[in-house]
């Protein structure tokens, strides 16, 4: 097995539970607690893990609004739009997309009401030229 391979299997043992002792994770792989101890920090160092988050049962996000919303923006304005969105906390995350539109964000409220005001936020921002928003209704599955 190669260490990519090893790095690969490594890595998905941590998404499926980034607080498993390092000892479980070493004898899932068949290497010694070190060697894992050194390959998380090599992982670290080196930017592929980039953090550690927490996941919240499905009943814990219910009370949030979650949407996607599909975004135009003016190709010279681009880094703009992002950085604005950046701005915005409601706004989780924004991914550059191929095909009709160009990002894609996932936005999250309490309410419906700040919901809106957060897409009415990002339909106004400056180089936005048009947005599509889908709420989620339910996750099936997250990985």
């Amino acid at each position: 097995m190669t260490r990519h391979d090893t790095d690969a299997r490594l890595l998905a043992l941590l998404r499926a539970n980034a607080r498993e002792p390092t000892a479980s994770l070493a004898r899932k792989l068949g290497l010694a607690r070190s060697t894992v101890q050194e390959r998380i920090a090599r992982l670290e160092r080196d930017g592929t893990i980039r953090g550690y988050t927490v996941r919240l049962a499905e009943g814990a996000e219910r009370q949030k609004i979650r949407a996607i919303v599909m975004i135009s923006a003016d190709p010279k304005q681009a880094d703009r739009v992002g950085a604005e969105l950046k701005r915005m906390a409601e706004v989780r995350s924004l991914s550059a997309v191929a095909g009709a539109y160009d990002m894609m964000a996932l936005v999250e409220a309490d309410t419906t009401a700040k919901m809106d005001a957060s897409l009415d936020r990002i339909g106004k921002a400056a180089g936005v030229a048009r947005t599509v928003s889908s709420i989620i209704l339910s996750e099936k599955f997250a990985r």
